[in-house]
């Protein structure tokens, strides 16, 4: 396993996927897959198509938005979401795992 997705998933809710972590989010009737790809250092956020089996993992709720940990999701499509329409705090508290996991934060706003 890449050492940076390594780290990543030693943070709240990520967990590896081959070359990538991802952790879901579900807020304000959105849920959105966030994915860190290590090789080519880029962050991608994508839909989770409504109707998608596999909830949210229940737990504390984070003040910082309610990232939690997932479950697989099995039916639908994803479809990327462009950057600049991700929620700020969301944005933010990417960007603090990727730091908090020795990862250049600056990746999270880096174009595919």
């Amino acid at each position: 396993m890449h050492e940076d997705i390594a780290a990543l998933v030693m943070q709240e809710g990520w967990r590896a996927e081959g070359a990538a972590a991802r952790v879901h989010y579900d807020g304000g009737g959105d849920r959105v897959a966030i994915e860190f790809y290590a090789d080519a250092e880029r962050v991608l956020y994508w839909t989770i198509p409504a109707g998608a089996r596999g909830e949210a993992a229940t737990g504390d709720d984070r003040a910082d938005g309610g990232v939690t940990a997932d479950r697989d999701v099995d039916a639908g499509t994803a479809a990327p979401i462009p950057r600049d329409v991700v929620p700020d705090p969301l944005r933010r508290r990417i960007r603090d795992d990727l730091d908090a996991a020795g990862v250049d934060p600056a990746v999270e706003r880096r174009s595919v």
